[in-house]
């Protein structure tokens, strides 16, 4: 699970402030392009959390909406205080996936909804499908032996894409805390996921 390290040129972190900037200035198509962005880091996060329930695409679409629609009610209120805009996102992300998991426990069991008629792209065989599954299920089941820390560190790292300082300060940690959770978390999953 090596190779590039995920963290964004610093450039790329300015735009981002220039983008929450005139968003909150009343930019419209800032807002627009912000709100794109903040939709596909929270679907992301919720379909990472929410992969086992029934139902998980549409109930992260809606949690992914949920976030959206609170982040606009916040952003002219949001003042960066030295946190960076996506730690916000995934704060508010992370209180609708909960509320998310517990409206799932108190509520009736739906089916998944099954997708388009026709194929989209190559056509995996049955059996790709059942080893596809079975690995998603596998990895899924593993993940969730780790202590919490560990699995948030993961998905937002892996599954989410964040740079350490990113997720260090959604965590309320620092970056090199960060690391050194993350190394422990992927050793953990490995020699979990080799025993299984």
């Amino acid at each position: 699970m090596g190779g590039a390290p995920l963290d964004r040129p610093v450039d790329r972190i300015d735009e981002d402030r220039s983008l929450t900037t005139r968003a909150r200035e009343g930019d419209a198509e800032a807002r627009e392009e912000l709100l794109a962005h903040v939709h596909r880091l929270a679907h992301r996060y919720a379909r990472a959390r929410l992969g086992t329930y029934p139902a998980a695409s549409e109930l992260s679409a809606d949690v992914a909406q949920e976030v959206c629609m609170a982040v606009l009610t916040a952003l002219p209120a949001y003042d960066e205080r030295g946190v960076p805009f996506e730690a916000f996102v995934y704060r508010i992300a992370a209180h609708k996936v909960a509320d998310a998991q517990r409206a799932q426990a108190r509520g009736p069991v739906t089916a998944d909804v099954q997708g388009p008629a026709w194929p989209q792209g190559r056509v995996s065989s049955a059996e790709d499908d059942v080893v596809a599954a079975d690995e998603a299920s596998r990895l899924r089941d593993v993940l969730s032996t780790l202590s919490q820390k560990h699995q948030e560190v993961l998905i937002l790292r892996v599954a989410v894409g964040l740079t350490a300082r990113e997720t260090a300060d959604v965590l309320g940690s620092t970056p090199g805390a960060v690391r050194v959770l993350q190394h422990r978390a992927l050793a953990a999953l490995r020699d979990r996921w080799e025993v299984q």
